[in-house]
């Protein structure tokens, strides 16, 4: 074998380097597409499980939530009366105001106003008092382990008054409705 065909010993540091890098590279590579994979499943399941993001659709929550507002609620089922909480109903998500409460009676007269355990609710975020579609007999005691909501718009929403819908069930419960993030000048906390 002749001297000059073996590679000249830069040539073969370069090659050595060279493929150093590639390996390199390619561990770079494997550890930030494992790093995006876990952040992303962490953040689906926070968004699933913990902190839902829903869009409003629809006009019974007005003037409180607009349609097509995005929100984020808080997956818990410490809720009270007065919270907006999103729930499952026959496949779709609605969102309503929690009214009253398990053993709480509710009673609504003809001008709208509605009453828990005989008291007249102070209801600032309704600015258009109805009975709306209301097929249940008053006064009604809601059962154990579901509440009773109501839209804000009482003229059109359907809801508890209704047996269509009824009271919620704890189970069906999302969360509580916590912050609108769209559209950008409604940014902050839902009350």
């Amino acid at each position: 074998m002749r001297q000059s065909e073996l590679p000249e010993l830069s040539l073969l540091e370069a090659e050595l380097e060279r493929e150093r890098y590639r390996k390199r590279y390619g561990n770079v590579l494997k550890s930030t597409t494992f790093s995006l994979v876990v952040v992303a499943a962490v953040a689906v399941l926070i968004a699933v499980l913990l902190l839902p993001v829903l869009q409003i659709s629809g006009t019974s929550m007005t003037d409180s939530l607009q349609d097509e507002d995005i929100v984020v609620a808080l997956n818990s089922s410490g809720y009270e009366t007065g919270d907006i909480i999103a729930f499952y109903y026959n496949n779709n998500i609605l969102v309503k105001r929690v009214i009253a409460v398990a053993g709480d009676w509710v009673d609504i007269d003809g001008d709208g106003n509605v009453y828990v355990n005989d008291e007249l609710l102070d209801e600032p975020y309704v600015t258009e008092k109805a009975l709306g579609d209301c097929n249940i007999t008053l006064p009604y005691q809601v059962p154990d382990g579901r509440c009773f909501v109501m839209g804000d718009h009482r003229a059109t929403s359907i809801d508890s008054r209704n047996t269509a819908v009824g009271c919620v069930s704890n189970e069906m419960v999302i969360g509580k409705i916590l912050v609108r993030v769209w559209p950008v000048s409604g940014f902050g906390l839902v009350n």
